[in-house]
């Protein structure tokens, strides 16, 4: 009888596993003609090197004792480097549940069940009187599906996808804030020292004054020339104030990256910097090996994939197997005898026939997605290219304006010695001293401006290759 019963269940044992190989979900594979080729940077900037520099270590990329404890500083402290980190183990968590999908949900728990019945109805007029019933139930339920078509192995593929996704979305960030806390300390370096030839132009300024008055005592200039002399020391004097707000805002915007409050920011000098110039930016496919934003955008085409697997699999029939067993009494002091334990167990095969459409439409949404992702993920790749070669061609630019800036800026500085030799000896005046002078102070400004900006290129190509997020 007990082999009965058993013979009875195997049809259903043996067309489970069966269905259970039907296993229809599609396997990703990564699309060709999204990945980069040699045409993506620029032509003048596809160098092939078995380096790269997005390859270095932060630590040997930014060798300022400084700038390297700043930076440390903003990847443990940064409010938006944290949120990204919780990101991290919601998604870790979203992936623990869809490994678990597979095992059965069982519950337990107890119940009492108080029923009276009306008197009014045809059954309590039959009986006549009001009858109070408690019933305790103590249950244990268990439902079990079986991924036929691979629908929990697809949103468990789904969930990984998405922890992978905001794990290299946290590295991207890193690269950002890394490279944003590095171009920030420069600039407040470059700031530094055009406060530094401001103070200095204001105080030869300042004796230029003094002696335009002794010469206007003499003779030999005008009051024009003095007054000439007295607004460029305003200029120098209105240049330093706008200069030392620049420092201001800029360290308050420092300290906030390292989740700080604002005040003085430590650094160094402009000249102790030693930044690598060595732009070797390797192959295109390890640009790709290295953008945290690429991968986290591939990541997400993974994720969309996997969301249409599970999105074709709601078209198909579910097998579900509900159980149920424990022990029901009216007397509770006979809950747990042998009479009163009840079971019973369901296998059911479910087919969708007509839902309003939400099946469709729900897939028809996962395509769409899955085709956004795609995009994005394309977008991205290009976005790399773009970014690597606008680096590159700044640097390039910003390293002959710096040369160019150089000499135009020893072109004054001669001019001002000349005009100044041949004023004293009459045969200039003073406004084209003055102008000489304005001149050289605008220049090495530039020279100032223009180094920024080479290290700031660098900087940016560095982000821009990946590199920092190790």
């Amino acid at each position: 009888m007990k082999n009965i019963k058993i013979a009875k269940w195997l049809p259903l044992v043996a067309l489970l596993f069966t269905l259970q190989s039907c296993f229809v979900a599609k396997q990703y594979e990564r699309p060709q003609n999204a990945l980069p080729t040699v045409d993506l940077f620029r032509k003048e900037y596809q160098q092939v090197d078995s380096t790269n520099i997005g390859l270095i270590k932060r630590a040997d990329f930014f060798t300022d004792p400084l700038l390297q404890a700043h930076i440390e500083t903003a990847l443990r402290e940064n409010l938006d480097m944290n949120i990204a980190l919780q990101n991290i183990r919601a998604s870790q968590s979203y992936y623990l549940q869809s490994s678990k999908a597979f095992l059965p949900s069982v519950n337990l728990g107890p119940a009492v069940n108080y029923t009276s019945q009306s008197q009014n109805t045809q059954f309590g007029r039959i009986i006549g009187e009001r009858n109070h019933i408690f019933q305790y139930d103590l249950t244990a339920s268990l439902s079990w599906e079986a991924d036929i078509w691979g629908k929990l192995t697809s949103s468990k593929r789904a969930a990984f996808a998405d922890m992978q996704r905001t794990i290299a979305g946290r590295q991207a960030f890193q690269t950002t804030l890394i490279s944003h806390v590095a171009s920030l300390y420069y600039q407040l370096l470059v700031l530094d020292e055009q406060k530094k030839v401001t103070e200095h132009t204001i105080e030869t300024r300042t004796k230029s004054l003094e002696t335009s008055k002794a010469l206007k005592l003499g003779g030999t200039l005008t009051e024009a020339a003095v007054k000439q002399s007295e607004a460029l020391i305003y200029n120098a004097q209105s240049l330093l104030v706008q200069i030392n707000n620049r420092i201001e805002v800029t360290e308050n915007a420092f300290n906030l990256l390292l989740a700080g409050e604002p005040k003085t920011v430590e650094r160094g000098t402009l000249d102790g910097q030693q930044v690598i110039t060595d732009l070797a930016v390797g192959v295109p496919y390890q640009l790709l090996a290295n953008r945290p934003d690429v991968r986290a955008a591939e990541f997400e085409l993974m994720r969309t994939f996997q969301m249409v697997n599970v999105a074709r699999a709601d078209f198909y029939p579910s097998l579900r197997l509900t159980a149920s067993s424990g022990f029901q009494s009216m007397d509770i002091d006979q809950l747990f005898s042998p009479r009163a334990i009840f079971g019973n167990v369901i296998a059911s095969l479910t087919q969708p026939l007509w839902n309003q459409r939400k099946l469709k439409t729900r897939h028809e949404i996962s395509l769409a997605n899955q085709q956004i992702a795609y995009l994005n993920y394309r977008k991205s790749i290009l976005k790399a290219g773009k970014e690597v070669s606008d680096a590159l061609s700044n640097f390039k630019s910003n390293n002959e304006i710096e040369e160019l800036k150089v000499k135009e800026h020893e072109a004054y500085r001669t001019a001002t010695v000349y005009s100044e030799q041949l004023m004293n000896h009459g045969l200039a005046n003073y406004l084209e001293v003055l102008r000489a002078q304005e001149n050289e102070l605008n220049t090495q400004i530039s020279i100032l401006d223009a180094k920024y900006q080479k290290l700031s290129a660098i900087v940016q190509l560095y982000r821009a290759l990946g590199g920092g997020w190790e």
